[in-house]
């Protein structure tokens, strides 16, 4: 079973590890060293140049998720996110992809909780033609019931395929759903299948209409390009769409939590068992935000790989877990989860691996961090992704995540600075405040024994 994030969508905690980019001095070091500029109608633009190669990744980010669905409507964006790909007022439907095909590029999109992206890779002499068809579908969609009924069927089997036929995802919906009592992540980001079964044309004619607009969307280009280059072009298209009006993010607050959970899932498909545990924790934009920089060190020498305390005590001292380690990703809007993750070796059971997962938690909960440890960690940290600058695509996703959030330029490029100035006292103070908590969502998915 893979580490059980709540939020699944391409890989956010690549986005922490992505910011994980080192110099030979910290202290000063930069990350993607960007270029930005603001439309008038309140678009923010970033510019990543990257000249190796004649190529360009051109991302719309919408600062709109499943989160901000209403009461009743789950799955309404990431529904919307498909019916982007039908067509505008001038398109018809299925030609967008058709022609960025035909001119060798791809392109995709993702539903978050929090944003709704959309990204195109392409040759840099095609860029201001993927441009002129993302600014079009920004406000031109047409949204008719010939296109909305074949895609819920789409969407359904979507839901089937990634959710329903594998019990660790089902294991993991459910327990976002016990995980919060009242803050949207509880619910899925595909969404529930009564509810998609029952989204209508006006709801999802209303959602587009309230959402996307330029000042609530941030494009990010990174490649082969500049922001000289590119600002007549972001101008041209985007900067002549009307800013819109959008509403604010509004978000119901998470109730104190003080009640253990334990969700257990039993089935036939299950071939090995596999235990989680998780805590609330701050993000970047929620709750004591000062502790999230101590708190990736902390998951960072907890279970942050083959060195972490979890894997050397359960899985190569005293071998009970094939594998071990812990996870924490800040960038969401609303509160973070701060987890850990086994599985039992073959002959050992869930309930030694709990025990000795806990006992590894209370061990550091009574003796905390060491210098050499939360060193080490953050060394690792800033090395282990300097290759990032290299891809177009990191940059580009670090960026927009960060921005769709409610994060700033500055915020990414500080990354390396704020986690070399992380202290031990810091370390052992975000453990505490975390990792002693009461609310914590116990998972543990069971093979069903055969009669």
């Amino acid at each position: 079973m893979r580490p059980f994030p709540f939020r699944p969508l391409f890989g956010l905690a690549l986005l922490a590890l992505a910011l994980s980019l080192g110099t030979a001095n910290p202290a000063n070091a930069k990350v993607f060293s960007p270029e930005t500029f603001t439309l008038a109608n309140g678009m923010q633009v970033v510019v990543i140049p990257n000249h190796r190669v004649p190529v360009v990744t051109h991302m719309v980010w919408y600062k709109v998720g499943s989160a901000d669905e209403l009461p009743g409507e789950s799955g309404i964006a990431h529904f919307l996110e498909h019916l982007m790909f039908k067509g505008t007022k001038t398109r018809a439907p299925g030609e967008f992809s058709r022609t960025v095909a035909r001119n060798g590029g791809t392109e995709n999109a993702f539903t978050s909780y929090d944003y709704t992206g959309y990204h195109q890779t392409i040759a840099r002499d095609r860029l201001e033609m993927v441009m002129e068809m993302e600014a079009d579908r920004m406000t031109n969609l047409v949204i008719t019931e010939k296109e909305v009924e074949p895609e819920r069927l789409v969407v359904l089997e979507e839901r089937r395929q990634r959710t329903d036929n594998h019990p660790s995802s089902i294991l993991r919906e459910q327990a976002a759903a016990v995980q919060f009592y009242n803050y949207p992540y509880r619910r899925p980001i595909i969404g529930w299948e009564h509810e998609i079964h029952a989204l209508d044309l006006g709801q999802i004619r209303a959602f587009y209409k309230r959402w996307y607009a330029p000042r609530n969307a941030v494009l990010v280009v990174a490649g082969d390009i500049t922001a000289a280059a590119l600002k007549p072009l972001a101008e041209k298209y985007y900067g002549a769409i009307p800013t819109g009006t959008v509403p604010p993010r509004v978000r119901p607050e998470e109730p104190p939590q003080s009640a253990a959970r334990e969700i257990t899932l039993v089935d036939a498909r299950v071939h090995q068992p596999s235990w989680s545990r998780t805590y609330l924790a701050p993000s970047y934009r929620h709750g004591a935000t000062e502790q999230t920089y101590a708190l990736q060190v902390l998951a960072e020498i907890l279970g942050g790989g083959v060195t972490s305390r979890l894997y050397r005590t359960l899985v190569v001292d005293n071998p009970t877990a094939d594998v071990a380690g812990a996870f924490y990703d800040p960038v969401a809007v609303g509160p973070s989860l701060f987890g850990f993750f086994a599985r039992p070796r073959r002959g050992q059971t869930i309930e030694m691996v709990q025990a000795a997962v806990e006992s590894e938690i209370a061990r550091f909960l009574k003796d905390g961090a060491t210098a050499d440890e939360v060193e080490r960690a953050k060394k690792r940290m800033q090395a282990e992704t300097i290759l990032a600058r290299d891809s177009l695509r990191t940059g580009a996703r670090v960026l927009g995540a960060a921005l769709a959030i409610g994060q700033t330029v500055d915020d990414v490029e500080a990354w390396p600075e704020r986690i070399g100035g992380v202290t031990v006292e810091q370390v052992n103070a975000a453990a505490r405040a975390v990792l002693t908590q009461r609310g914590f969502v116990t998972a543990r998915l069971l093979p069903k024994e055969s009669s």
